[in-house]
């Protein structure tokens, strides 16, 4: 499999434009992406993209997820969930 952004962007809908929009806007230094398990393997392509599109470090989230009230308490600036629901 070839994990490039164009790859990710024609499978899925992940809004990447709205998401560099807030974590500029937002002022975020360090950001934590939480993946559910089938996005996990494009965490490491999503992460090279967000810091290279904004000033943050981006880190991922490898433990599990079970949806929005699963917040992990990790001291970040701003947490970023990947779902199936849009978000809002």
């Amino acid at each position: 499999m070839n994990y490039t952004i164009a790859n990710l962007e024609k499978d899925y809908e992940l809004e990447l434009e709205r998401i560099v929009s807030e974590v500029k806007k937002s002022g975020a230094k360090t950001v934590l992406l939480q993946l559910p398990d089938g996005l996990k393997p494009w965490g490491p392509t999503l992460s090279d993209y967000l810091e290279e599109e904004t000033s943050a470090k981006v880190s991922l989230w490898l433990g599990a997820c079970f949806g929005a009230c699963d917040l992990p308490d990790s001291g970040m600036d701003l947490v970023i969930q990947f779902g199936h629901a849009p978000w809002s």
